[in-house]
Protein backbone atom coordinates (compact mmCIF):
# COMPACT_ATOMS: atom_id res chain seq x y z
CA UNK A 1 0.00 0.00 0.00
CA UNK A 2 1.37 3.63 -1.38
CA UNK A 3 0.22 5.98 1.39
CA UNK A 4 2.17 8.58 -0.60
CA UNK A 5 2.49 8.80 -4.61
CA UNK A 6 6.57 9.31 -5.10
CA UNK A 7 7.43 11.70 -8.27
CA UNK A 8 9.86 8.96 -9.42
CA UNK A 9 9.24 6.56 -12.13
CA UNK A 10 9.01 2.98 -10.96
CA UNK A 11 12.39 1.57 -11.97
CA UNK A 12 13.59 4.81 -10.57
CA UNK A 13 11.98 4.45 -6.80
CA UNK A 14 13.51 0.76 -6.70
CA UNK A 15 16.71 2.02 -7.13
CA UNK A 16 16.35 4.73 -4.56
CA UNK A 17 14.50 2.70 -1.98
CA UNK A 18 16.60 0.17 -1.88
CA UNK A 19 19.91 2.78 -1.44
CA UNK A 20 17.64 4.39 1.38
CA UNK A 21 16.70 0.72 3.32
CA UNK A 22 20.54 -0.16 2.91
CA UNK A 23 21.65 3.04 4.38
CA UNK A 24 18.93 3.12 7.04
CA UNK A 25 20.11 -0.60 8.05
CA UNK A 26 23.94 0.36 7.79
CA UNK A 27 22.67 3.70 9.91
CA UNK A 28 21.15 2.23 12.52
CA UNK A 29 24.25 -1.27 13.06
CA UNK A 30 26.73 1.97 12.82
CA UNK A 31 24.87 3.48 15.80
CA UNK A 32 24.17 0.31 18.00
CA UNK A 33 27.80 -0.88 17.34
CA UNK A 34 29.17 2.14 18.47
CA UNK A 35 27.22 2.46 21.84
CA UNK A 36 28.30 -1.20 22.51
CA UNK A 37 31.73 -0.72 22.17
CA UNK A 38 31.52 2.92 23.85
CA UNK A 39 30.25 1.11 27.29
CA UNK A 40 32.69 -1.04 26.74
CA UNK A 41 35.96 0.38 26.04
CA UNK A 42 39.05 0.17 28.17
CA UNK A 43 42.63 1.01 28.30
CA UNK A 44 44.68 4.52 28.78
CA UNK A 45 42.54 5.97 26.33
CA UNK A 46 39.00 5.18 27.44
CA UNK A 47 38.01 8.90 28.00
CA UNK A 48 38.70 9.92 24.39
CA UNK A 49 37.81 7.01 23.29
CA UNK A 50 34.20 6.64 25.21
CA UNK A 51 33.55 10.38 23.87
CA UNK A 52 34.81 10.14 20.21
CA UNK A 53 32.23 6.96 20.18
CA UNK A 54 29.23 8.64 20.98
CA UNK A 55 30.40 11.17 18.27
CA UNK A 56 29.98 8.78 15.71
CA UNK A 57 26.63 7.78 17.35
CA UNK A 58 25.10 11.05 17.49
CA UNK A 59 26.19 11.33 13.47
CA UNK A 60 24.61 7.82 13.13
CA UNK A 61 21.42 8.45 14.30
CA UNK A 62 20.93 11.64 12.97
CA UNK A 63 21.11 10.80 9.42
CA UNK A 64 19.45 7.48 9.82
CA UNK A 65 16.24 10.00 10.78
CA UNK A 66 17.13 11.55 7.23
CA UNK A 67 17.15 8.73 5.18
CA UNK A 68 14.44 7.21 6.82
CA UNK A 69 12.11 10.44 6.38
CA UNK A 70 13.20 10.42 2.37
CA UNK A 71 12.33 6.92 1.76
CA UNK A 72 8.84 8.26 3.78
CA UNK A 73 8.60 10.74 1.42
CA UNK A 74 9.16 9.19 -1.68
CA UNK A 75 6.14 6.71 -0.61
CA UNK A 76 8.76 3.97 0.84
CA UNK A 77 8.05 2.74 4.47
CA UNK A 78 11.33 2.41 6.12
CA UNK A 79 12.09 -0.61 8.47
CA UNK A 80 14.45 0.24 11.08
CA UNK A 81 13.86 -2.90 13.01
CA UNK A 82 15.61 -4.98 14.58
CA UNK A 83 15.22 -8.71 12.84
CA UNK A 84 16.11 -6.46 9.92
CA UNK A 85 19.59 -4.11 10.71
CA UNK A 86 21.00 -7.60 11.82
CA UNK A 87 19.93 -9.90 8.38
CA UNK A 88 20.84 -6.79 6.23
CA UNK A 89 23.67 -5.09 7.44
CA UNK A 90 26.91 -4.51 5.53
CA UNK A 91 28.78 -4.25 9.13
CA UNK A 92 30.75 -7.37 10.77
CA UNK A 93 29.39 -8.88 14.21
CA UNK A 94 31.20 -7.32 17.10
CA UNK A 95 32.23 -9.35 20.06
CA UNK A 96 30.83 -9.13 23.50
CA UNK A 97 32.92 -8.48 26.57
CA UNK A 98 35.48 -5.49 27.47
CA UNK A 99 37.04 -4.28 24.36
CA UNK A 100 40.60 -2.72 25.08
CA UNK A 101 41.01 1.20 23.51
CA UNK A 102 43.59 -0.15 20.50
CA UNK A 103 40.76 -2.66 19.62
CA UNK A 104 38.50 -0.22 19.90
CA UNK A 105 39.41 2.23 17.43
CA UNK A 106 39.76 -0.88 15.02
CA UNK A 107 36.63 -2.05 14.91
CA UNK A 108 35.54 0.99 14.30
CA UNK A 109 37.55 1.86 11.72
CA UNK A 110 36.86 -1.07 9.97
CA UNK A 111 32.72 -0.27 10.73
CA UNK A 112 33.43 3.02 9.47
CA UNK A 113 35.26 1.41 6.32
CA UNK A 114 32.47 -1.23 4.94
CA UNK A 115 29.70 1.75 5.75
CA UNK A 116 31.41 4.19 3.62
CA UNK A 117 32.04 1.77 0.58
CA UNK A 118 28.25 0.84 0.64
CA UNK A 119 27.82 4.47 1.25
CA UNK A 120 29.68 5.48 -1.50
CA UNK A 121 27.86 2.60 -4.16
CA UNK A 122 24.48 4.56 -3.27
CA UNK A 123 26.20 7.67 -4.05
CA UNK A 124 26.59 6.12 -7.59
CA UNK A 125 23.36 4.46 -8.23
CA UNK A 126 21.24 7.69 -6.88
CA UNK A 127 23.03 9.92 -9.18
CA UNK A 128 20.45 9.71 -11.81
CA UNK A 129 17.48 8.68 -10.41
CA UNK A 130 17.18 10.76 -8.17
CA UNK A 131 20.10 13.76 -7.32
CA UNK A 132 18.06 14.93 -3.99
CA UNK A 133 18.65 11.63 -2.72
CA UNK A 134 22.44 10.98 -3.82
CA UNK A 135 22.80 14.60 -2.12
CA UNK A 136 22.01 12.84 0.98
CA UNK A 137 24.24 9.82 0.56
CA UNK A 138 27.46 12.64 -0.54
CA UNK A 139 26.88 14.25 2.74
CA UNK A 140 26.24 11.47 5.22
CA UNK A 141 29.20 10.10 3.11
CA UNK A 142 31.65 12.84 4.01
CA UNK A 143 30.55 13.22 7.88
CA UNK A 144 31.37 9.30 7.74
CA UNK A 145 35.02 9.73 6.04
CA UNK A 146 35.81 12.56 8.40
CA UNK A 147 34.69 9.92 11.68
CA UNK A 148 37.09 7.19 9.70
CA UNK A 149 39.98 9.55 9.50
CA UNK A 150 39.69 10.54 13.24
CA UNK A 151 39.62 7.66 14.58
CA UNK A 152 42.70 6.00 11.91
CA UNK A 153 44.50 8.64 13.64
CA UNK A 154 43.28 7.80 16.99
CA UNK A 155 45.47 4.62 16.55
CA UNK A 156 48.07 6.20 14.14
Amino acid sequence: MYVVKSPLSDADLKTVSDALQGALVDLVDLSLVAKQIHWNVVGTRFRSVHLQLDEVVDTARTHSDTVAERASTLGVSPDGRAATVARSSGIGEVAGGWVKDADAVGTLVDALGAVITRMRGRVAATGDADPVSQDIFIGITADLEKHHWMFQAENG
